[in-house]
């Protein structure tokens, strides 16, 4: 058995550097699959999570290269199976962040339903009701969902409960869909932003950005581009408050190139 054992009563003090977001990293990771060109992250965090996404973009025909730098080279320019199998899946919620992507370009994909994190249940209609008001047809059996299009189009999308995965897998079926679509009720938190601000560069066309009113407007196509992930505010609180507490002074660097 694994233990921490803490010795307490000394002031904190020094310089670290935090790490980027997990919870950034991956939709962009999933948001690969747009680009029609090799997609490169910068500040990515090498956690299992992280690991387990480009296992799941490899099986599904992607590349990816580790540089020496910690920075991820990936191509999900074309896969070759649009299909996110229960083994890789069930080890990670953010695997539905897949669902999105595949659907609006390749007009179809078949992703299992998710398991990992056990923070209650978290089921995810509000992903596939989204979706099917974007145009999609989706059936669910056998522990999978499975959705087609002919073409996803803009619509007005109005979340009942807030949700962070549904919000970025809605905005990333959108940008590729026929028209505007208009996100209510849209999660605000740092990671969506970061999202979008990635779409951004990446040629989408999305304003409301920080605000709980997003908006998409379909583009042609998307490119690759090189992306710096915003650093983990959760790492960052956390060296704060375990200074403050001790008495202590650090100094918290956040890498802020985009």
């Amino acid at each position: 058995m694994y233990k921490l054992v803490i010795q307490g009563g000394k002031p904190l003090k020094g310089t670290v550097k935090v790490a980027g977001s997990k919870n950034a990293s991956l939709p962009i990771l999933f948001a690969s699959i747009l680009a029609d060109t090799p997609l490169t992250l910068n500040n990515t965090p090498q956690l299992s999570d992280i690991s387990t996404t480009l296992r799941l973009l490899m099986s599904m025909g992607a590349e990816f290269i580790l540089e020496s730098d910690s920075s991820l080279f990936v191509d999900s320019s074309t896969l070759t199976n649009l299909v996110a199998n229960y083994d890789l899946v069930k080890t990670m919620r953010a695997s539905i962040l897949a669902l999105g992507p595949m659907l609006t370009k390749y007009g179809k994909a078949k992703v299992s339903l998710p398991g990992g994190c056990a923070i209650g249940t978290r089921p995810v209609n509000l992903h596939l009701q989204a979706l099917e008001e974007l145009g999609a047809t989706i059936e669910v059996k056998n522990g999978y969902i499975y959705a087609e299009t002919k073409g996803l189009l803009g619509a007005n999308i109005h979340f009942d409960q807030i949700s962070v995965t549904a919000t970025e897998n809605v905005i990333m079926a959108a940008t590729l869909a026929k028209g505007t679509t208009t996100i209510n009720n849209a999660a605000q938190e740092p990671e969506v932003s970061d999202l979008c601000h990635c779409l951004n560069k990446m040629g989408a066309k999305i304003t409301g950005i920080n605000t709980s009113i997003i908006i998409i407007k379909g583009v042609e196509k998307l490119e690759g581009v090189q992306y710096s992930v915003c650093s983990d505010r959760i790492e960052s609180a956390t060296y704060l408050v375990a200074a403050a507490i001790t008495r202590g002074s650090i100094t918290v660097k956040i890498p802020t190139l985009k």
